[in-house]
């Protein structure tokens, strides 16, 4: 991987010096998308445009720019593909304005960048899904023909790229999808949606490495973050999370191939009126072996948190489910240090493991949670789990 990202670097390189004068090297070549007929009224399909836009710029032999002004862009579902001749940035500090029935966006993915080196998504604009006239649509508990609604924004075997600066506002589904995705940095990006959004994920990462999130705030309807199969070394760091259900690994072990989970780390992060904070839920039953490990959560403030710190290898999202067996998913060296504040339910700390595979090694180190509603004060729940505590104590440590 080293030596492809050097090639590519070095082939940008001489191919600016080639196309430009030493004196324009530093710039990218812009390539706005209203010289390519967008119109910024709201309602025009700029799908043609946006993608014209792309083309040239991806194909531009030296750095470039697709830049979207002021204006709000009414934009079909649309991909952006790869590969691109050199770095390429996309500006928006516009609205981009996606399709409020659902079916009109006849994709997966409402904006959609695949197969693309050195990519840079930036700027003050936003990203609107439009998603309050699909919520409804969105029943799949009760419904098994429900429709697949779309995700806003999604980056597919996207490596050494950023997102930073931008807002997302109600998706129909998730906010933001990273899938085969390799050393990637979302910073400074504001994800918003209502509380009861059914679905509205704000970051969802499956078979990728070397994430970086930070400085972000991530308010929906469900994860803030959700951390799926096939992931390792995920960097997580001064984000604030609420509304939404906290900071989520899986569920994992419903399907056959899915992945190990490897290398998390999470930092001063708070959560606030969250459903749960910092979780990890796998089926029972599951259908293949797969091993959660290597986990470190470090300086979190929970605030009226539900469930403060919950692992739940019973996940059942739709009750009752019948029980079918243990899950086979292997939860090892988990360290949670110095984790304060308050939690809306008595048990604040659930640790519900398979029986069939226990957790391993979980340190808790400084955790003072406290609760102070009826029935005294915060209690803590031990299932199949081995490990130590010190320090700080609160609820008492269950700990075998």
């Amino acid at each position: 991987m080293a030596s492809i990202n050097t090639a590519f670097k070095a082939l940008c390189l001489s191919l600016l010096f080639v196309t430009v004068s030493s004196s324009s090297a530093t710039e990218p070549k812009v390539f706005d998308v209203q010289s390519y007929g967008a119109k910024g009224d709201g309602t025009a399909d700029n799908a043609n445009a946006f993608t014209n836009a792309w083309r040239d710029a991806c194909a531009w032999k030296g750095r470039s720019k697709v830049y979207v002004p002021k204006g709000a862009f009414y934009l079909g579902g649309v991909t952006f593909a790869g590969p691109c001749n050199c770095q390429t940035y996309f500006v928006i500090d516009g609205v981009l304005l996606a399709p409020t029935n659902n079916d009109d966006i006849k994709k997966e993915t409402w904006v959609n960048f695949a197969y693309i080196n050195y990519l840079t998504i930036s700027g003050s604009g936003t990203i609107d899904g439009q998603g309050k006239e699909s919520w409804p649509f969105n029943n799949c508990n009760k419904n098994d023909n429900c429709p697949r609604l779309a995700v806003s924004m999604g980056f597919d075997f996207v490596n050494n790229s950023r997102i930073e600066g931008i807002t997302s506002l109600n998706s129909k589904a998730g906010h933001f999808n990273f899938y085969f995705v390799d050393n990637f940095t979302i910073a400074g990006v504001n994800i918003t949606a209502p509380g009861d959004s059914p679905n509205t994920d704000g970051i969802k990462v499956g078979f990728s490495s070397n994430i970086n999130i930070s400085n972000t705030h991530i308010g929906t309807g469900d994860d803030c973050i959700a951390i799926l199969s096939g992931n390792t070394n995920l960097f997580i760091y001064n984000v604030t999370c609420g509304p939404g259900h906290g900071i989520s690994v899986g569920s994992l072990g419903k399907n056959k191939d899915e992945k190990n989970v490897e290398g998390l780390t999470v930092r001063n992060t708070v959560f606030t009126g969250t459903s749960d904070g910092i979780r990890i839920k796998t089926w029972e039953s599951s259908a293949t072996e797969i091993a959660i490990s290597n986990f470190l959560y470090e300086n979190i403030q929970m605030i009226d948190v539900q469930s403060p710190i919950n692992i739940d290898q019973q996940y059942c999202p739709y009750p009752p489910c019948k029980k079918k067996g243990d899950s086979h998913v292997q939860i090892q060296n988990v360290t949670l240090n110095n984790i304060w504040g308050s939690s809306m339910n008595k048990e604040a700390v659930k640790f519900q493991c398979s029986k069939l595979f226990p957790c391993k090694n979980v340190q808790l180190i400084d955790v003072n949670l406290s609760y102070s509603g009826n029935g005294g004060p915060a209690t803590a729940l031990c299932e199949n789990i081995e490990g130590s505590a010190s320090g700080k104590m609160a609820p008492p440590n269950c700990l075998n």
